[in-house]
């Protein structure tokens, strides 16, 4: 008796592999390190829904800069930059696999704006998780993010500050991080209408 499987059964086998995979990808979770506008989670469910908040923690020795140009926010974007001794602050979200392209799109990895990495981020008990953060291809060398100094095309908008700063508030982020955001020298530049008005609260004086 020849037990030996048919091509058919092999493709069939094969097909129903694949399926299985892509059922288990669709219904686990990763977690995701944000620290600019999907701080606020008004801004991180426009396209991902499935985002629940975990807590917060941070990145150690990372510094938060902002570089390049988002048309959306008329401002540069943030980003992490390589700074021993730094940290940079965060939300925590458990999100769906099924929205993990969702998220690569938002962060423009598509057009090569930003990078996907795997960090530590360290929580308030002092252990660390494993997170995905977005860091920009193209980074800036390392200036203080209150520096007096910040040249206007390194200035994110305000709008885009507004957001991370109510995001931050919302997160629980430490007081004394929350008023570092406050001292960035935004360009004074409001951001797309329509997403402002999906997202903002009241403008606060920055």
């Amino acid at each position: 008796m020849n037990c030996k499987p048919s091509i058919k059964t092999i493709l069939i086998l094969g097909f129903l592999s694949a399926c299985l995979i892509d059922v288990v990808m669709a219904t686990g979770t990763f977690y995701y390190f944000a620290y600019g506008s999907n701080l606020l989670a008004k801004r991180i469910h426009i396209q991902n829904p499935t985002a629940v908040r975990k807590g917060f923690g941070y990145l150690k020795d990372y510094s938060l800069d902002f570089f390049h140009y988002a048309a959306r926010w008329r401002g540069a974007p943030a980003t992490i930059v390589e700074q021993e001794g730094k940290k940079v602050w965060g939300a925590i979200w458990e999100i769906d696999n099924s929205n993990l392209a969702d998220l690569d799109r938002q962060e423009g990895v598509h057009n090569s704006v930003y990078k996907p990495l795997t960090l530590p981020v360290v929580l308030p008990t002092g252990d660390t998780l494993d997170c995905r953060v977005y860091q920009l291809v193209r980074n800036p060398c390392c200036l203080a993010p209150d520096a007096e100094d910040r040249p206007y095309e390194r200035q994110p908008s305000k709008t885009y500050m507004n957001i991370i700063v109510n995001g931050a508030k919302e997160t629980g982020l430490p007081d004394d991080y929350v008023s570092l955001l406050k001292r960035i020298k935004h360009n004074g530049n409001t951001g797309d209408p329509q997403l402002s008005l999906e997202l903002e609260k009241p403008i606060e004086d920055l």
